[in-house]
């Protein structure tokens, strides 16, 4: 299933609204050249996602890499035509594998009918009946795979401390909702340019 590639169109208001905020401008200023970038493809994403829970973005990105090799373009009739050790020698948890291969041979559309009209909660509720999709994975797939630009990953432990690096009090997920308040309608974007301030390398799935 495709999805959009590249830049969404909304970035550019996203770095001029967030560009303005007292908390989060500079880290926009500063990393303003690079944005979010979508690879097109949902299934993509998904795989990009498991591999990358729990693990640095440079540690996913060499699974990735590995498991390219194995199959060529990721998709799941690539995915399918492997067996779990295969998919386990990239790199991979036994259980990542599974949730893999499990999701590639389900017959369960990864998106609902009528997806773009829905909210992303109703979305993420539908994307977590997959086993090893959890509200993290269900958040990574909305942010770079339908691009919605207002999604919150509380889940996810660089925004947590990006948050906490800003504001210091904020230790609560109610806290820290309070942060990000004046980041909405593009808390995805708030959230990349997080993401960036904190590591080297760009994050993507």
């Amino acid at each position: 299933m495709n999805m959009q590639k590249g830049k969404p169109e909304w970035w550019d208001k996203a770095v001029e609204h967030l560009s303005a905020d007292p908390l989060l401008g500079r880290s926009v200023k500063l990393y303003s050249e690079g944005h979010l970038s979508g690879h097109g493809e949902i299934f993509q994403t998904l795989v990009r996602s498991i591999v990358g829970q729990q693990i640095s973005v440079k540690a996913a990105d060499t699974i990735h890499r590995r498991l390219e090799e194995l199959c060529g373009e990721i998709d799941r009739e690539s995915i399918s035509a492997c067996t779990a050790e295969e998919v386990s020698s990239c790199g991979l948890s036994r259980k990542k594998s599974d949730y893999i291969l499990g999701i590639a041979t389900s017959e369960i559309p990864l998106l609902p009918e009528g997806f773009e009209e829905l909210d992303d909660g109703a979305i993420a509720e539908h994307l977590v009946q997959f086993k090893g999709v959890g509200p993290w994975t269900a958040d990574m797939m909305l942010i770079f795979s339908l691009m919605r630009p207002d999604v919150l990953c509380l889940g996810d432990l660089g925004i947590e401390r990006g948050i906490q690096d800003l504001v210091p009090q904020a230790v609560t997920k109610r806290q820290m909702l309070e942060v990000a308040e004046s980041w909405r309608p593009f808390r995805s974007a708030a959230c990349w340019f997080l993401w960036r301030s904190l590591d080297p390398f760009p994050v993507e799935y």
